[in-house]
């Protein structure tokens, strides 16, 4: 079983910076990925940013690139994401997920299959 908490969201004002942490416990295993999304009110989740397939390089949102850092604490088991630079339309949810089949489908997709686990949420508002 895996446990996913997301903190670190809170108020800020444009142009300024916050780190989201997502803390994991459980059965992670190597060939899994984690995954970084949100979700504004009134509209779908989306992904924001993945380590994707191990080995290789990050993936980032088209709206988020040269902003937004993913990384990783593996010895506390702790994936950040950076934000800098917010804007209004970063308002939103953000999620943490673990891609338990990083290895094919569209990773910002969040109905793909093999999301298999989900934090809870953490929120960000920006104004």
């Amino acid at each position: 079983h895996v446990q996913l908490v997301e903190s670190g969201g809170r108020a800020v004002q444009a142009g300024g910076s916050l780190r989201l942490s997502c803390a994991t416990k459980g059965d992670i295993r190597d060939t899994y990925s984690i995954s970084w999304f949100r979700q504004a009110p009134g509209k779908e989740r989306v992904g924001v940013a993945t380590f994707g397939v191990p080995g290789d390089p990050p993936s980032y949102a088209e709206s988020v690139k040269g902003r937004f850092t993913i990384s990783q604490d593996k010895a506390n088991n702790i994936v950040y994401l950076q934000m800098n630079s917010l804007k209004l339309e970063d308002t939103a949810i953000y999620y943490c997920t673990v891609d338990t089949f990083p290895y094919g489908g569209a990773w910002y997709n969040w109905r793909k299959s093999s999301y298999s686990y989900w934090g809870q949420g953490t929120q960000v508002t920006v104004s």
